[in-house]
């Protein structure tokens, strides 16, 4: 159903939308979900925006290659959704209870 988690910095992801309006995200993860590939990212916000709301919820992006070219699309599907969130909560228990077991 998964794969291991990919080892990625925090890296800063600058998406474009429809409309031409850039969007800054953090990318948190990739990983593979019945075989799709799916990015977790979270939204960077100004000082303003971060006072105004207090906790950001991670968006997750499905990974879709057409004839070699990537885009990403935001998973709105519920189902979808709960089982990519479900697979990358059990991997980060995972891998803190063996971050565990190394002390």
């Amino acid at each position: 159903m998964t794969d291991k988690m990919h080892e990625l910095p925090d890296e800063l992801v600058t998406l474009v939308d429809e409309e031409g309006h850039e969007h800054e995200f953090m990318l948190l993860d990739i990983i593979m979900v019945n075989d799709h590939e799916y990015a977790i990212m979270l939204p960077v916000s100004s000082e303003e925006e971060d006072a105004a709301e207090e906790e950001q919820e991670a968006i997750v992006f499905r990974i879709d290659d057409s004839d070699g070219e990537q885009s990403l699309t935001v998973v709105e599907d519920d189902e979808e959704w709960e089982a990519v969130a479900a697979a990358w909560e059990e991997m980060a228990v995972r891998e803190f209870d063996e971050w565990d077991d190394e002390e």
